[in-house]
């Protein structure tokens, strides 16, 4: 399973905002850039992708930013990838450099759908708050010195 920058940095940002949800203060790009290491300049691309999509709203002014607008339930990892590459990923694995007459063409194609059919149903049961439970599963399980 290849993931794209872009999609890597949506899911990051996704999951700073649903750590924020139901906060009055927005989230700030600046704020999720420094935090996780993501170029400003690709999260203001993305955040309006989002935005568009209906997932995020935006806060204008001195106090604004970013904030979810669904519950981090109602999110999977599925919708943020399909609204930052549309149908680009779902088209990924289906064609084949050989004769499409070939029997074995057909058969790796028609497997090759197969896994991305799982993949998608897979991505789509992950939710955002799914994710954020196993961080916080992950804080629980350091040791501090």
């Amino acid at each position: 399973m290849k993931i794209s920058a872009k999609n890597e940095y949506a899911c990051i940002a996704m999951l700073e905002l649903a750590s924020r949800f139901g906060s009055d203060e927005p989230v700030r790009i600046r704020k999720i850039a420094e935090r996780h290491g993501v170029p400003p300049r690709f999260l203001v691309q993305i955040l309006l992708q989002l935005k568009g999509a209906g997932l995020v709203a935006s806060i204008r002014g001195a106090a604004g930013g970013y904030r979810l607008i669904k519950e981090p339930s109602e999110v999977s990892l599925g919708q943020v990838m399909e609204v930052i590459e549309g149908g680009s990923r779902s088209s990924r694995g289906k064609v084949c450099s050989g004769s499409p007459d070939s029997p074995a063409v057909k058969v790796l194609l028609r497997a090759w759908k197969e896994v991305d059919a799982v993949e998608r149903e897979m991505l789509n049961k992950i939710t955002l708050a799914d994710l954020l439970e196993r961080t916080q599963d992950d804080d629980k399980q350091m040791y501090y010195i």
